[in-house]
């Protein structure tokens, strides 16, 4: 549901269809509300254009916002994956995760930092403009830019998961506790609780008559709410899956086909009685690449018997592949972020294996089970 629309230092930036929601609900109540309040005597259009200008210094600040988290991840060895931008902020996907407290407080506060930066940017900006009476379509965008960086950076350092002051106030406990699981739990049960709050506010609002203003309240708790248990599922799967490795459980008996299997052999001999959405493609034994049913979908039946595999698949050199080796936790996440249902597993060019998203599932569902009989059987040596 995003779309990519740039890379900025190497990483990729990308809108979700939510942004264009904020965006006009944020032009809607600035042109409507807060500007006629601050600036009154302008022309309808006028408050309109000062709308849209604010909204997007607003969100290019949230952008510049996550480049700082990302600039000084990248900086501590930690890629990437990309920043979603969508209608409550901004997202910085780590390519993996935080080694120690000490880089996650670092990472943290690289966007808080920027915020700052960027308000006492466009403070001066704007006392300028002032000074120098230009138009008010210049003045209040510079000053509502001052005030919503300086809004951003102080509301993100509220110690309450998901917002960057939670992730400080884990940080910090989890230097104390040596805990990141315990540390997560604390600390995202002190977002939650936040989000609660925000969300009474808000109905509070709602009922006083603050519609709109109190709506948002509810919007960014519900956000902040679900973002903190997200985040501590997450964890807690990540500390379930700490030693488990791809070959404990990768398929390793994998149902291959050849190269020169014709489309209609395919379907017939494979995806119609073996119920498999894709199938390694080898030949002589070494990977060339992997076939799936929405491969075949895409050449008309008649010409099933007429076109070979070979011409349909997505070749080796542009799958994703993992080793036997690779954590099971990183090939789920990489599964996930990439939206891909199934990887082979190589040994050198050798394939010998393949993992897929059920065979994760399966394997989170045996082990939340282990976990819960171990907690009432403690003697039994699960």
């Amino acid at each position: 549901m995003s779309t990519r629309i740039t890379s900025i230092i190497g990483i990729p930036v990308k809108i979700h269809y939510t942004l264009f929601i904020g965006f006009f609900l944020i032009v809607w109540t600035l042109a409507s509300g807060y500007m006629p309040r601050e600036y009154p005597g302008l022309g309808g259009s006028t408050y309109w254009v000062i709308g849209v200008l604010s909204a997007f210094i607003l969100f290019s600040s949230v952008l510049l916002h996550e480049l700082g988290h990302s600039y000084v991840a990248k900086r501590n060895g930690i890629p990437i994956v990309g920043i979603v931008l969508f209608i409550f902020g901004g997202i910085a996907q780590l390519g993996k995760d935080v080694p120690d407290p000490k880089t996650e407080l670092k990472i943290t506060a690289g966007g808080p930092a920027v915020s700052y930066i960027l308000a006492a940017a466009l403070g001066g900006s704007f006392l300028l403009a002032r000074g120098l009476a230009l138009s008010p379509m210049i003045i209040a965008p510079l000053e509502y830019g001052m005030l919503i960086n300086g809004l951003i950076a102080t509301f993100n350092l509220v110690p309450a998961f998901p917002l960057d002051g939670g992730r400080i106030l884990r940080a910090f406990l989890w230097a104390r506790k040596k805990n990141f699981l315990a540390a997560t739990h604390l600390s995202t049960r002190v977002g939650v609780a936040f989000a609660y709050i925000m969300m009474m506010f808000g109905l509070f609002e709602i009922v006083q008559g603050g519609f709109i203003g109190g709506l948002w309240f509810v919007f960014i708790g519900w956000f902040l709410r679900n973002g903190a248990e997200g985040t501590y599922r997450q964890a807690e799967l990540a500390e379930t899956f700490a030693e488990v490795k791809v070959k404990d459980i990768m398929t390793k008996n994998v149902d291959t086909v050849p190269t020169d299997t014709s489309l209609y052999t395919l379907v017939e001999q494979h995806f119609w009685k073996k119920k498999h959405g894709g199938y390694p493609v080898v030949d002589q034994g070494r990977l060339v690449g992997i076939v799936t049913i929405e491969d075949v979908r895409k050449i008309p039946t008649s010409s099933w018997e007429a076109t070979s595999i070979k011409q349909v698949m997505t070749p080796v050199d542009k799958l994703v592949t993992t080793n036997p080796d690779a954590k099971a936790i990183d090939v789920l996440m990489e599964l996930s972020q990439r939206n891909l249902g199934r990887m082979p597993v190589l040994q050198g060019e050798t394939l010998v294996g393949i993992i897929t998203r059920s065979d994760l599932v399966h394997a989170v569902r045996l082990r939340q089970v282990a976990s819960k009989q171990s907690a009432k059987l403690p003697y039994m040596g699960f």
